[in-house]
C-alpha cells in the first residue's frame, strides 16, 4: 500500500521564491533608475528627463525584471527523492 504525503504545502519551491525576490529587486532597480531629473522651477525646462539612462536603460531593466519574474514562477522545482 502506498501512503501519499498529503500535507498542504507552498505552490512553488523555495528556489522559486528566490527568484521571485531577485526579479523584484531588478524592478526596483528599474524604477530607482527612473527618478529624477525634474526641475524646481516649473518655469524651467530641463533637458535631463529625456536622458538615455531614464528613456531606455530604466525601460529594459524593468522589462528584464518582469520576465525574470515569469521565469520564477515557471520554473519547474527540483524533485527531492
Amino acid at each position: 500500500m502506498n501512503k501519499q504525503n498529503n500535507k498542504p504545502g507552498f505552490a512553488l519551491g523555495k528556489e522559486n521564491y528566490k527568484l521571485l525576490l531577485i526579479g523584484f529587486v531588478i524592478i526596483i532597480i528599474g524604477f530607482l533608475l527612473m527618478m529624477g531629473g525634474g526641475s524646481d522651477d516649473p518655469n524651467v525646462f530641463d533637458e535631463s528627463i529625456f536622458s538615455f539612462r531614464r528613456i531606455t536603460l530604466a525601460p529594459l531593466v524593468v522589462l528584464f525584471g518582469f520576465a525574470f519574474e515569469i521565469y520564477a514562477i515557471m520554473k519547474k522545482p527540483k524533485e527531492n527523492k
